[in-house]
């Protein structure tokens, strides 16, 4: 793979998408051998570390590159068409970073987050599709902090990353059941990675599960407490800061089986080809313009942290993964059987893009989400 020069002096000029091209395309030879081995890339992880991309969304003044949320969907997207797994193993880091520039920029001290980012060039490994609201697991406090145990599954980029952002459930909590908010350098005694990711698609990118035995988390370590079974105003931030960067890769996905398939058909000139072309590019266009929506919304980070902001997200997410699962799925319509065989990456595509159908929310708790809160109900179930 090629080494790129250390690019990480903050530069608010930085072409990020055009760093992400340049990864992504030397990702690309070895893709297809990675989703037969299930193995993650640590040299794309290298990359996106020494060029700077890692830390793009830190502001520049805590030593980051200050881009910002839509360029680093772009970034995203950019990724997702040479190496969906990287793409979206990157994505997980990515959004807790974006997480932590919206509360910087609504008054909030996130400096320690930004110093490990930028300063030590730590990838952050997010375990919240698992953990949602109630969380699992089992927390006992001690002297100095707490002791925590848990199993938290899918960790993308486990292998790879460096800190894990994770909470525990705390059932004996003076006040009654509790959840803790903690971060976990991977390297503390009683961390440790079970290999459980034997995947339709998405095999590479490493969403192992991450095993926490009886490990010591520091009071400095827990950034928040908070009621197990009551809806946190956190996740609306998570939300609006999460989907439209994930979803941006699987664009990119999306992206690579419309040029796949632009290109196999374009001398064909039968009635069906022409409305199966229509067709796919009826759903790509749904799904790219929901995308821009998200992030013309998020403005650049400053959205409201309300439950009719995270719904109307959460609504668009739903609406373009289905959307790009029908784009590749008429990708393979379109060309034949050439996009079913393995021969091509249509086929590959087609399993890497089923995986956006499982960020949260899934479509029928998403439904049960806005449901409640277009009742005027708490969006928690």
């Amino acid at each position: 793979m090629t080494t790129f020069a250390d690019a990480r002096t903050p530069n608010a000029t930085t072409d990020w998408v055009g760093l992400a091209r340049e990864i992504g395309a030397t990702l690309r030879p070895e893709v297809a051998e990675r989703d037969r081995t299930g193995e993650i890339s640590a040299p794309a992880f290298d990359a996106l570390r020494t060029t700077g991309l890692s830390s793009a969304l830190v502001p520049t003044e805590f030593g980051g590159g200050g881009a910002s949320h839509a360029e680093i969907g772009r970034a995203l997207r950019e990724l997702g068409r040479d190496d969906p797994s990287t793409a979206v193993a990157f994505a997980m880091h990515s959004h807790l970073v974006a997480t932590q520039v919206w509360r910087h920029k609504h008054g909030m001290d996130a400096s320690k987050v930004f110093e490990k980012v930028a300063g030590s060039q730590a990838i952050l490994i997010s375990t919240g599709a698992s953990d949602w609201m109630a969380s699992n697991g089992t927390a006992e406090r001690v002297e100095g902090g707490y002791r925590v145990s848990a199993r938290k599954a899918p960790a993308s980029g486990c292998e790879v990353g460096d800190i894990i952002v994770t909470s525990i459930r705390w059932d004996d909590a003076p006040d009654g059941p509790n959840v803790l908010h903690i971060a976990v350098p991977k390297s503390a005694d009683g961390v440790s990675i079970e290999s459980t990711w034997d995947t339709m698609g998405l095999r590479a990118t490493g969403s192992h599960t991450v095993v926490l035995d009886d490990v010591f988390v520091p009071h400095a370590a827990v950034s928040l407490i908070r009621p197990a079974d009551v809806w946190p105003p956190l996740l609306n931030i998570v939300i609006g800061a999460a989907l439209p960067l994930v979803m941006s890769a699987y664009l990119g996905i999306a992206d690579a089986a419309v040029t796949t398939a632009r290109t196999v058909v374009a001398g064909r000139r039968e009635a069906h080809t022409f409305q199966l072309v229509g067709e796919m590019m009826n759903a790509y266009t749904t799904a790219e313009d929901l995308i821009a929506a998200m992030f013309a919304d998020s403005d650049d980070l400053r959205f409201p942290n309300t439950d009719a902001f995270a719904s109307k997200i959460l609504c668009r997410k739903t609406v373009v993964a289905e959307a790009l699962i029908e784009t590749v799925r008429l990708a393979i319509e379109v060309t034949g059987g050439f996009g079913y065989s393995r021969q091509g990456e249509i086929e590959r595509l087609y399993r890497d893009i089923h995986g956006g159908l499982f960020h949260p929310l899934p479509r029928a708790k998403q439904t049960q989400f806005t449901g409640r809160v277009t009742l005027g109900l708490s969006p928690a179930f």
